[in-house]
């Protein structure tokens, strides 16, 4: 049979979108106009903050403080997971070093970048587990200075947990500064900080614009949309825990897509008849964001069997993957396109949002279709090069020439002739390829 939908979506991602750019143009332009004072001018009128945009030793020692002990051991717990990680992810990138030809000699490094910029949301949620999945791989790279900043709150500043998380993560610039005048700041490197080689992290609408507009001058991560779930779940998956799930995603935002896909019609008008219950059971605000999501976004979709739904899977390349159903190896090698996988009842998409090890700063919006999420590798350069002796350079020289000249790019073609002359004076070469 064909997929059948359940339930359809009313709206899609990009449905609301708002014409932005010129309200973030505007701002940026400004900002790197008038360098630390305009930035201290969008954060007195967005975050209605006017103390230090860069946070002393004291500050970051008395938000410590406030932060209670379980939760400091749960950041460091999760801080290590995400480290050893992040270590055995780097490990997997090693330089190389190869004799293409007889004395020519070609190789591959990796080079951190020397400053990331870290952007920490903290407006509705005080994103902890960000500064942990951000500022943490910065480090294991290898990037020489990281800036983490996050929106401070009126008359309060940062929340302790996110400058806690920050700085045992390695931070060494901790910044009161939200919005596009925060990515605004890393990238200009303003209030003496270096410019930012990179800028990481999820942010609202107004944060993933400014990314965008920046890309070029400054890498990315990438441009972020609201967050997407799909769970693909057949007749052996507990309805209860499936439902939850994906609750536990409508959460992040009004426009944040879940999707339940399955080959067991009983399964999803179980899971459907739960939702709306485990929804109204929110607190106030995230049981606003979870109706919105759930009433416009969400899908529930009937295939009829797990090929089928694989195929459906790697169609919507989904930000989270979460596989409920039986031989969980076959969905392992047969799903492709996903930020990031959660095989099995035992793990969920929470986990590695929070605390698991894995990065949660992951493709949306399909993009999953052709890029994975933040990890290690980001921070890095892999950068070429090579040397040669004089008799190595022989060959390649020859070659060089008649391509150059084929091409007709004489002056790179006499780059190489004039080593072949100076190299093997009594010698004649064919450097037209007419013969």
């Amino acid at each position: 049979m064909a997929r059948e939908y359940l339930k359809k979506a009313t709206l899609t991602a990009t449905s609301d979108a708002s014409d932005v750019h010129d309200i973030v143009q505007n701002i940026l332009s400004d900002i790197e106009a008038g360098g630390d004072d305009a930035a201290r001018e969008y954060a007195a009128k967005f975050d209605k903050y006017d103390g230090n945009i860069i946070l002393t030793n004291e500050e970051i020692a008395a938000a410590a403080d406030l932060v209670p002990q379980k939760l400091k051991e749960d950041i460091q717990f999760a801080h290590d997971n995400v480290r050893r990680f992040a270590e055995a992810q780097k490990a997997t990138v090693s330089d190389v070093e190869l004799e293409v030809v007889p004395g020519l000699i070609a190789g591959q490094k990796a080079i951190p970048v020397d400053a990331a910029g870290c952007y920490v949301p903290g407006g509705r949620y005080s994103h902890i587990a960000s500064a942990i999945m951000t500022v943490t791989t910065a480090k294991v790279a290898g990037c020489k200075h990281i800036i983490a900043t996050s929106p401070p709150r009126p008359d309060v500043g940062v929340a302790p947990a996110i400058i806690y998380a920050a700085h045992i993560c390695g931070a060494d610039t901790i910044m009161a500064l939200g919005g596009v005048q925060g990515v605004a700041a890393m990238t200009f490197g303003l209030f003496g900080l270096p410019k930012a080689n990179i800028l990481v992290g999820p942010g609202n609408q107004f944060v993933a614009e400014a990314k965008r507009i920046l890309f070029g001058r400054v890498g990315i991560d990438m441009i972020a949309g609201p967050t997407d779930s799909l769970i693909l779940a057949d007749k052996t998956a507990d309805p209860h825990i499936v439902a939850t799930d994906l609750v536990s995603q409508a959460e992040h935002g009004y426009n944040s897509p879940v999707w339940l896909v399955t080959d067991d019609r009983a399964l999803a008008e179980d899971v459907m008849a739960r939702v709306p219950g485990l929804i109204d059971d929110l607190p106030d605000v995230n049981r606003e964001n979870a109706f919105a999501a759930w009433r416009d976004y969400a899908e529930v979709i009937l295939c009829a069997d797990r090929e089928e739904m694989a195929a459906t899977s790697d169609e919507y390349a989904p930000e989270h993957l979460t596989v409920q159903a039986e031989d969980l190896n076959w969905w392992r090698d047969t799903l492709s396109c996903y930020g990031s996988l959660f095989l099995g009842e035992e793990t969920t998409v929470s986990y590695g949002d929070k605390a698991a090890g894995t990065n949660h700063v992951l493709p949306t919006s399909r993009a999953a279709s052709y890029t994975g999420g933040l990890s290690v590798h980001k921070y890095m350069k892999i950068v070429t090069w090579q040397q040669a002796t004089r008799e190595g350079s022989k060959r390649v020289g020859q070659a060089t020439a008649r391509i150059a000249r084929l091409e007709g790019m004489e002056g790179h073609a006499r780059a190489a002739d004039v080593r072949l002359a100076k190299y093997f004076p009594d010698e004649t070469f064919d450097l037209t390829g007419n013969e």
